[in-house]
């Protein structure tokens, strides 16, 4: 991985940009391709990594693990391994990951309704979605 240069302009705005706009602080938090993807699975109750492997298709072991990171570091979501072999993780939304419900739902029923390709098989999709 490549340093940043802490002294940059760059680095320096998007600083800025956090401390004072709300969207930025979501972007940081939830940010990325795949991070809403894995919410808004969560959403409908705990779920095993291979649930999650399976309900997110497309997404590697690497990055769903770097995923699951992130966002149990940010507090988004809990991971609780069980003591036994083979291993038995559960992850589960936090109270803070919770909240992103409404967010999360206002992305899901925008696109339901926007796509004219994909909208029946969202609104399928949704069916679990908590309301």
């Amino acid at each position: 991985m490549t340093a940043i240069k802490e002294s940059s302009t760059i680095q320096a705005n998007k600083q800025l940009a956090y401390q004072q706009c709300p969207v930025t602080y979501v972007m940081e938090k939830i940010g990325g391709y795949w991070k809403p993807i894995i919410m808004f699975h969560l959403l409908s109750g705990p779920k095993r990594y291979g649930e999650l492997k399976r309900a997110v298709p497309g997404i590697t072991e690497k990055v769903l693990i770097q995923q699951l990171k992130q966002l149990e570091a940010d507090e988004l979501i809990n991971r609780k391994a069980e003591p036994v072999i083979p291993p038995h993780v559960t992850y589960s939304l936090t109270k803070s990951g919770k909240g992103m419900r409404d967010v999360l739902w206002a992305m899901a029923n925008w696109a339901a309704n926007d796509s004219k390709e994909s909208g029946k098989i969202f609104r399928k999709n949704m069916k679990d979605f908590p309301v």
